[in-house]
């Protein structure tokens, strides 16, 4: 039996089962429980189990904090990649920014640019930008419960009226090899749609999001042009980021 095979038929009993016991593995897949552990540390390692002593259990799905609980989480980091992010924009160029707590500091330093036509879905950075006299675009369609921002169809359909030089977007992880992720469907269809749209794709993430997937992907890490990241990351982390062609600005 192939490697690929056994790996199914572990999920599919951990399915039915919540948890799978090693040597019951082995007997029903008649290997040695060598290979069963080997098998086990590959699934672990791309994050569809949990080894325990004597088998493996299903991951419990990592949840998402609330949005203003989150807007209070690493301040300071979020701050220093707005500011870095905000360098790569040139005056007269259009941008699209997707709705998270990165983004909505971002907002700050982009009230500060001028010549920037800026196109969200998000209504915190709308507020501080149409604040600032700023030139920004709110784009339509249905309210999210959590996030003060809009999504649906109607919000994709309208992206992709747009063509811009650039798209922002802050993930709940990015990964060298899995690539950026969300935990909400429609956040990733949303930075999804505005990636399509962009010349150049822009990931901003804090160093604690660094090497970490979630539940939906947005982006395949080929499809990331610049990871903004803090000073805090590990080198290794931003090492692996850069083997994979991504451009990393810290």
């Amino acid at each position: 039996m192939w490697a690929e095979e056994r790996h199914q038929r572990i999920l599919s009993m951990l399915a039915a089962n919540r948890q799978v016991n090693a040597n019951d593995l082995a007997d029903l897949l008649k290997v040695s429980r060598e290979t069963v552990r080997r098998d086990l540390l590959n699934l672990e390692k791309n994050g569809q189990v949990n080894r325990v002593h004597g088998g493996a259990v299903l991951p419990e799905p990592r949840s998402e904090e609330p949005f203003r609980q989150r807007m209070t989480a690493q301040i300071r980091a979020k701050s220093e990649i707005a500011r870095k992010a905000a360098g790569l924009i040139q005056p007269g160029q259009t941008i699209l920014v997707d709705a998270g707590t990165t983004t909505a500091i971002f907002a700050r330093e982009l009230a500060k640019l001028s010549g920037v036509s800026v196109i969200t879905n998000s209504l915190d950075i709308a507020t501080t930008l149409q604040g600032a006299g700023k030139e920004v675009l709110l784009l339509g369609g249905r309210m999210v419960a959590d996030v003060p921002a809009t999504a649906g169809e109607l919000t994709l359909s309208e992206i992709r009226r747009f063509q811009v030089d650039l798209c922002f977007s802050a993930p709940v992880a990015v990964h060298p090899i899995k690539g950026a992720f969300f935990y909400d469907l429609q956040e990733a269809e949303i930075a999804i749609a505005m990636a399509a749209q962009a010349q150049r794709s822009v990931i901003l993430a804090d160093q604690s999001k660094l090497g970490e997937t979630s539940r939906v992907r947005s982006r395949e890490v080929g499809e990331i042009d610049t990871l903004v990241t803090t000073r805090a990351a590990a080198t290794e982390q931003i090492a692996a980021f850069r083997l994979a062609g991504v451009d990393v600005v810290t």
